[in-house]
């Protein structure tokens, strides 16, 4: 299969720059890197191809030798052409230098780039609290006080982790790069500094303080904020309320998450309120007025005559506000007729009195006579 020419790889023109060259193949590099894309082989060919389309371009006698034969003055396997990793060629070396940092943004570290020079700097890690609130908290928001422990920056040697009066120096293994390159055959391979750690740096004299780490565990105390209508399971996010990041790299951020608590009379779905209305057979059976407890307060109903189990009341607007403030829900209430217990003997001769006379009018039970019409046809079938 013929290679893409090199330059349609990156995407530039013949006449462009060494800089817009890297910024062209960082920009591919990031997009198809095989960490970011585990399962794509389509994705770790197109990275391949990025990188060795920039071993060639970002060399300036390489990209000369291109310019001039195409592919067959930069192929190894021809006379002339130039070398790939264990040839003289860029190889692994160029294609590091154009990352710089990258693969620090990608797991987590922030600048500190390969060649030396300062301490590598990283973003602290983000916090997750679990807040628990009630119903009603959820439902007309709240402002609670929570207490997180975290790592921030010592305040006595302002995070370098050096003894006051002196520097962290950089790692003479590494020249301050975090990582080294060990040759292994035809390949150069990238490797953490087994001195320094990664970090670029070496502390002699460390602090007292927070023994060398730039950190020190603390308790934080955080007012947070929870609006009117927020559901279980939402998170709010507090910026730079997390660890303090190493070597003056930013903080890391707060994430609280909300559990609302399973309420004894109401259960929540979306905007909407559910409750089970439990009323007396005389009720269901003459109609009539009962109070029901909403988050406001309390709201009459009127029942009217001869209402059914399953019947469901609408109380409009007595739900839960939405969140991003579009109206309230609704509350529903589900009619459930109580059969009496523990009954007197009068009650109960009353009750057999009721049922003689019910028996002689069958249109008194529609649902029996429904279902009992129902078993009469399925026997007869």
């Amino acid at each position: 299969m013929a290679k893409r020419d090199y330059y349609e790889v990156l995407g530039v023109n013949r006449d462009t720059s060494d800089e817009d060259i890297k910024k062209a193949y960082r920009k591919l590099a990031m997009k198809y890197h095989p960490d970011r894309n585990p399962d794509s082989k389509d994705a770790e060919e197109k990275f391949k191809e990025a990188k060795e389309a920039y071993e060639v371009l970002s060399d300036e006698q390489k990209r000369a030798a291109y310019d001039r034969y195409g592919h067959a003055g930069v192929d190894p396997s021809m006379a002339g052409g130039p070398g790939g990793f264990g040839a003289g060629g860029q190889g692994f070396e160029g294609f590091a230098d154009a990352f710089g940092g990258i693969f620090d943004e990608i797991f987590g570290g922030r600048g500190g780039g390969g060649g030396g020079g300062g301490p590598r700097v990283y973003r602290g890690a983000d916090l997750r609290y679990n807040l628990e609130i009630s119903l009603e908290e959820a439902a007309r928001g709240v402002e609670k006080t929570i207490r997180i422990p975290v790592l921030e920056e010592c305040e006595t040697c302002h995070g370098s982790g050096a003894k006051p009066g002196t520097q962290p120096k950089t790692c003479t293994t590494c020249g301050g790069a975090g990582q080294v390159r060990m040759q292994q055959g035809f390949f150069s391979v990238q490797q953490t500094c087994p001195k320094c750690h990664g970090s670029g740096t070496v502390i002699s004299d460390p602090c007292k303080t927070c023994g060398g780490a730039g950190r020190v565990k603390k308790q934080k105390t955080l007012e947070v904020k929870i609006p009117a209508g927020i559901d279980d399971g939402m998170r709010l996010r507090h910026a730079g309320h997390g660890e303090a990041g190493v070597n003056g790299g930013p903080a890391g951020d707060l994430y609280v998450e909300i559990h609302v608590r399973k309420h004894a009379v109401f259960e929540r779905d979306g905007d909407d309120l559910h409750c089970e209305m439990p009323i007396s057979f005389a009720t269901s059976a003459l109609g009539g007025e009962i109070q029901i407890p909403t988050l406001d307060g309390v709201a009459a109903i009127k029942i009217p005559a001869e209402t059914q189990t399953g019947k469901v009341f609408r109380l409009r607007g007595k739900g839960i506000k939405n969140v991003r403030g579009s109206g309230h829900g609704d509350l529903m209430c589900h009619v459930v007729v109580e059969t009496p217990v523990h009954l007197t003997d009068r009650q109960k001769e009353i009750l057999r009195e009721f049922d003689t006379i019910s028996q002689s009018n069958a249109g008194q039970n529609p649902r029996a006579k429904s279902w009992m019409d129902k078993v009469r046809d399925f026997f007869n079938d």
